[in-house]
């Protein structure tokens, strides 16, 4: 593949962000965008050269690849198509709304033999790699306990604020809680059971949620999860902890860490939170440029379909356990 045409659906907060991201990966071009009929998807494809396509059906004509930036409960209709269409995926996070479209995805990218990248984006922010690389390399023994914390400000739409309605987005759990959940089981191996409480689970009507899980992994380990939609602008706050056998290593953005360079308050105040990174390279870009590589065949992905589907199926045992106040048992993802 001399050169890969890139078709972008979805052209929001993420949608930009990954237009970005493909413009400066060598050998990758975004030719194609198509998103809601408001005008944004005509600007942004003004913006980066590439063809607005009124309809999806025109944009899978056009490219090799197709990266899925919509809102959650779209993302299973749009992979589907592009499966069928013979089209490899990026998928942004969630793979998928509930663990059962998420499973169809992966079955339906398999049986089309098509590849199937979803970005949980967070393995790819310097801080966590350097953790995770900590611990793979034996410097804190096994794990024993992971803390894990994301706080930021709730989501808002101008209109039709897609965010909170949990039956499109999964709510906090599946939106903001998931990555953490994705890096539990990347740090510290499969997990058994969740048990999470929140503030909306005690106050439907209030205007801020804030959630706690904890997660038993298979091998033992117990991982601690926080995540909040409870933060003023411009805050993005994001820390990291692994205690094991032999030490503790950890990260903290309000503070300076052993495992530099350190996350920044949030990129953007926009009406989307979007976690920064000091680094000369945006983790979203990095991310993309892996993925063009994979595409290629020159690197193994590191995040995986399966892994996506984990994901999906960890938020779903959470919010099911806010909802029921017991844990919840995790299918086992192969």
């Amino acid at each position: 593949m001399s050169r890969i045409r890139v078709g972008l659906v979805g052209a929001g907060t993420m949608g930009s962000v990954h237009a970005q991201g493909w413009q400066e990966c060598a050998g990758a071009e975004l030719v194609a965008v198509h998103g809601a009929a408001d005008g944004t998807a005509a600007a942004l494809a003004e913006r980066h050269d590439a063809h607005v396509c009124d309809d999806l059906d025109d944009l899978l004509e056009r490219v090799d690849v197709v990266d899925v930036c919509a809102p959650t409960h779209l993302h299973h209709e749009i992979v589907l198509a592009a499966a069928r269409a013979g089209r490899d995926v990026v998928c942004e996070k969630p793979l998928g709304r509930t663990p059962a479209q998420a499973e169809e995805i992966v079955s339906a990218c398999a049986e089309a033999e098509v590849r199937l990248l979803v970005a949980h984006v967070v393995r790819f922010f310097p801080e966590y790699a350097a953790m995770r690389a900590a611990v793979r390399a034996g410097q804190v023994g096994e794990p024993a306990v992971v803390r894990l914390t994301r706080s930021t400000y709730q989501p808002a739409k101008p209109g039709g604020n897609w965010y909170l309605d949990e039956e499109k987005s999964g709510g906090l759990t599946m939106d903001l809680m998931i990555h953490d959940l994705d890096y539990a089981r990347w740090i510290a191996g499969e997990v058994e059971s969740v048990y999470a409480r929140s503030v909306r689970s005690a106050d439907p009507d209030s205007t801020i949620d804030h959630a706690v899980a904890i997660l038993r992994h298979t091998s033992g380990a117990i991982t601690h999860v926080e995540g909040s939609w409870a933060y003023p602008k411009p805050a993005f706050v994001t820390r990291g902890e692994v205690a094991g056998t032999l030490g503790v290593v950890n990260f903290d953005s309000d503070r300076d860490s052993p495992l530099r360079p350190r996350l920044r308050q949030s990129a953007t105040t926009g009406d989307v939170p979007i976690a920064g990174s000091p680094v000369s390279e945006s983790p979203y870009t990095t991310q993309l440029r892996h993925f063009s590589a994979v595409l290629r065949g020159e690197e193994d992905p590191i995040v995986t379909a399966a892994d996506g589907l984990a994901a999906v199926r960890m938020a779903t045992a959470a919010a099911e356990s806010i909802r029921t106040g017991a844990p919840v048992s995790v299918e086992v993802t192969n």
